[in-house]
C-alpha cells in the first residue's frame, strides 16, 4: 500500500498520462500520491471505493506500518470527492477510528476532519452474483438425515478457526450435525484448521476448497445454514451468497452482522469455547432461525453503481 502509487506509474503509466472524467479507486490506493504524479487527474471527480478500512483489523503482531496505512487511507479519504463504504459498520468503523488517530498526532490537525469526510461518504455493497439463488424446489429439511451448516470463509486466523473447532469438539455427540468447510486455503494453515482436518474430517461432507463455481452452489442450495466465526467481516459476500441460495445465517453478534440477520441468528461474541456453545445451541433448534432476506444482487445494484459513476449521486 506504502508504494502502489509507484507501481502504477511504473505499469500503467501510459493509461494514466491520458484524460478522464471519474478515477474510481479503492481504499487500498495510496491516491494523494498517485494525484500528485498525474496532476492533471484532480479535476476529475474522484471516487475512493471502501471495501474494508485499516482501522478495523483484528490485531497482527507480525504486521508492519499499520499507523502509516492508517494515514494514507486517510489522506486518500480528504482528497477524494465521494467516499464509498460496502457497509455501515464500515464507514462508521472508519470515521471513528480516524478520530481516534487524529487525538494522537501532534497540533495543528483538524478536529473536524472526521465530520467532514462522513459528509461525503454514502454505502453501496459490493453485489454478489446472480447465479447465487435457491433451488426452483427446495429440499424438504424434515426428511434430510441432518442439519448441513456451511463454513465458507478464508482459512485464516481473522476467520475465527478456533471456535470453528471447539464447535466441531461440541458436536461430537451430535451425529444429526454435519458440516462443510469450505474456503480459499494458503501456504500456512492455521493450527485450529489443522486440528479440524486431522481430528474432525468424519464430521464433514466437504472438507476443502471447491473450485468450480456450479459445485460451489449447489452445496450452498443444499444445505441449511451458513455459519461465521469472523473476527473480521466488512461485508461478508460468502455468508451473504449463501444466504441467497437459502441458508439461514448464524453469526455473531458484531461486525457487519446485525446489518444484516435477524437478532435470534446472532450469537453474543466471547471466547471460542463460549461462541461454540452458544453455536451449538442454536444449531439443535434451527426452527428458531429466521430467513435473511439481503437482495444485493447485480442486477439490483446495477443502476446505483451507474449513478454512482454518472455522477447523479451529489456527495
Amino acid at each position: 500500500m506504502g508504494g502502489n502509487a509507484m507501481s502504477f506509474q511504473q505499469q500503467s503509466d501510459t493509461e494514466l498520462s491520458a484524460d478522464y472524467d471519474v478515477v474510481l479507486a479503492t481504499s487500498m490506493t495510496d491516491l494523494s500520491t498517485l494525484l500528485a504524479l498525474y496532476p492533471h487527474l484532480n479535476p476529475a471527480r474522484k471516487l475512493l471505493y471502501f471495501h474494508e478500512n485499516q482501522f478495523a483489523y483484528p490485531v497482527n503482531n507480525k504486521q508492519q506500518g499499520l499507523a502509516e496505512m492508517q494515514l494514507r487511507s486517510i489522506y486518500a479519504a480528504m482528497v477524494a470527492d465521494v467516499l464509498v463504504f460496502n457497509s455501515q459498520f464500515n464507514r462508521d468503523s472508519f470515521i471513528s477510528g480516524v478520530g481516534a488517530f487524529i487525538k494522537k498526532m501532534p497540533d495543528g490537525t483538524p478536529a473536524d476532519l472526521p465530520q467532514r469526510l462522513k459528509a461525503k461518504a454514502q454505502l453501496l455493497p459490493v453485489p454478489i452474483r446472480d447465479d447465487a439463488r435457491p433451488i426452483q424446489q427446495q429440499t424438504d429439511n424434515n426428511k434430510k438425515p441432518c442439519l448441513e451448516v456451511i463454513w465458507n470463509h478464508r482459512w485464516e486466523h481473522d476467520k475465527g478457526p478456533e471456535t470453528l473447532l471447539e464447535l466441531l469438539r461440541l458436536c461430537r455427540g451430535h451425529e444429526q450435525i454435519k458440516f462443510h468447510i469450505l474456503g480459499q486455503q494458503f501456504k500456512q494453515t492455521p493450527p485450529a484448521m489443522q486440528s479440524i482436518i486431522d481430528a474432525h474430517r468424519d464430521q464433514c461432507l466437504n472438507l476443502g476448497y471447491v473450485e468450480d463455481r456450479d459445485a460451489y452452489l449447489a452445496i450452498l442450495q443444499r444445505a441449511d445454514v451458513v455459519l461465521s466465526t469472523a473476527q473480521h467481516d466488512f461485508q461478508g459476500i460468502a455468508m451473504l451468497e449463501a444466504v441467497a441460495c437459502g441458508c439461514l445465517p448464524v453469526a455473531p453478534d458484531r461486525l457487519v452482522y446485525p446489518e444484516y440477520y435477524p437478532p435470534e441468528n446472532l450469537y453474543p461474541s466471547a471466547t471460542p469455547k463460549q461462541q461454540a456453545q452458544s453455536i451449538l445451541a442454536l444449531l439443535l433448534k434451527p426452527q428458531n432461525l429466521a430467513a435473511a432476506v439481503v437482495d444485493l444482487g447485480w442486477q439490483k445494484l446495477k443502476p446505483m453503481y451507474a449513478d454512482l459513476l454518472g455522477g447523479s449521486h451529489a456527495e
